[in-house]
């Protein structure tokens, strides 16, 4: 008994000696750095399995002409909805949609069917991401870059038919993932 009272008593004066300055210190706290939102999204592309992380990489640097929403005017989009938010899930912003690329069954990466922006506080628009669309005939979900689309959905309008499709925010970080419908980061807002 006598034995083991005095290894704890040892054990309990090592860790006393050795534990000083062993604490943590303002000097041994990193600092916090904020990421910038491109900094935020290339992470998320980043992080993709496989291929999809260069071929989401490859569609961003493609599709970064439409930052200038004269450049998808004159490419053929045209809008189609109001700012769209939902209370509780975030916004999902005004769809610019080409009608050549939404009437066939084809999606390509590099030619989504609709862009998505919203009004920004300089009077212009903000570009967030594409959105791929295929209306429904029965077929599987349609898969880009090896995400497969949600769906299939019924239309949001009279004149939309039952369809799927996939959102990727490849221009505005969104905290509930690079393919989610909606975006309820604050910094997205339809004004």
């Amino acid at each position: 008994m006598k034995t083991f009272a005095r290894r704890m008593t040892l054990t309990l004066a090592a860790t006393a000696l050795f534990g000083v300055g062993c604490g943590t210190s303002d000097e041994d706290i990193q600092p916090q750095v904020e990421l910038s939102e491109d900094e935020k999204i290339a992470a998320d592309i980043e992080a993709l399995e496989g291929q999809k992380a260069a071929q989401w990489d490859a569609v961003r640097k493609s599709l970064a002409r439409f930052k200038d929403i004269n450049v998808a005017r004159a490419e053929g989009y045209i809008p189609t909805s109001a700012c769209e938010s939902l209370p509780g899930q975030g916004v999902m912003g005004i769809h610019y949609l080409n009608p050549r690329l939404a009437q066939d069954l084809v999606s390509d990466a590099f030619q989504p069917e609709a862009l998505l922006y919203v009004p920004n506080d300089e009077g212009g628009f903000t570009l967030l991401g594409p959105e791929y669309f295929q209306a429904s005939v029965g077929q599987p979900a349609p898969v880009v870059n090896g995400q497969t689309f949600d769906g299939p959905m019924p239309g949001h309008s009279p004149q939309m038919p039952v369809h799927f499709d996939l959102h990727v925010w490849l221009f505005k970080y969104n905290p509930s993932g690079l393919f989610a419908p909606w975006n309820p980061s604050p910094s997205v807002k339809c004004q």
